[in-house]
């Protein structure tokens, strides 16, 4: 199949129109303020100062719990509002922890 020239940029500028729009709308990341890690301070240092957050906790063996922190005890963490089992919080101890993972940067739209 040939494409005259004119179809060729009428094709050109169809697409053109279609894409930039996308890209002039594109969301950015940008970070979330108040959210970091204690890279020198211990997992309950961290896990305190995340209280109130949304983070997944990776426990030994691998299994994973996100929710939201609501109390760091001693020994253990009281984690609620467990996704995908709603209406279930879980005490976990800290030294079974092996990660903390936590949203750092969001989009702006």
């Amino acid at each position: 199949m040939t494409y005259t020239k004119n179809t060729r940029l009428l094709l050109f500028s169809f697409a053109l129109l279609l894409v930039s729009p996308m890209i002039l709308a594109a969301p950015k990341t940008v970070p979330i303020e108040g959210v970091g890690y204690v890279i020198n301070a211990s997992m309950m240092d961290n896990l305190v100062a995340l209280t109130g957050k949304k983070v997944t906790l990776t426990l030994d063996g691998g299994n994973a719990l996100t929710g939201y922190i609501k109390v760091v005890g001693d020994q253990v963490v009281h984690l609620e509002k467990i996704e995908r089992k709603e209406f279930f919080d879980s005490l976990i101890r800290i030294e079974k922890i092996q990660a903390i993972e936590m949203r750092f940067r969001e989009y702006q739209r």
